[in-house]
C-alpha cells in the first residue's frame, strides 16, 4: 500500500485535513501506521478523538514511532484511548 485508499468525499474539512496529514507525515513508517488507521476510522471519530489525533500528529515521527513500538513513552499530555487504538490497529497484511 502506497497511499490512501479512502476518498475524502463526504468528509468535513477537519477530517479531510487529518486524513491528509496522517498520510503525509514525513517518514514512510508513520504514513503507513497513521494513514491506514485514518483510512479505516476517520469517518467515525468523535470530536474528542479528532482532538487527540491532532495532538498526536504534532509529536515528531521518531518519538511517535518509538511510542507505538513500545521503545519510548509519549509525554503525559498526549496519550489517550485513541493512541491505544492506533497502537493495536492491525499491521498491513495481518490476518488476525
Amino acid at each position: 500500500m502506497t497511499g490512501t485508499t479512502r476518498s475524502s468525499g463526504g468528509l468535513d474539512d477537519r477530517r479531510k485535513r487529518l486524513l491528509f496529514r496522517c498520510w503525509h507525515r514525513g517518514t514512510r513508517e508513520m504514513d503507513l501506521i497513521l494513514g491506514r488507521f485514518a483510512d479505516a476510522e476517520i469517518g467515525n471519530l468523535s470530536e474528542a478523538e479528532m482532538a487527540e489525533l491532532e495532538r498526536l500528529i504534532e509529536v515528531p515521527d521518531p518519538d511517535l514511532y518509538a511510542a507505538i513500538t513500545g521503545d519510548k513513552e509519549l509525554p503525559a499530555d498526549v496519550p489517550g484511548a485513541l493512541f491505544a487504538r492506533i497502537k493495536a490497529f492491525p499491521a498491513a497484511g495481518d490476518n488476525s
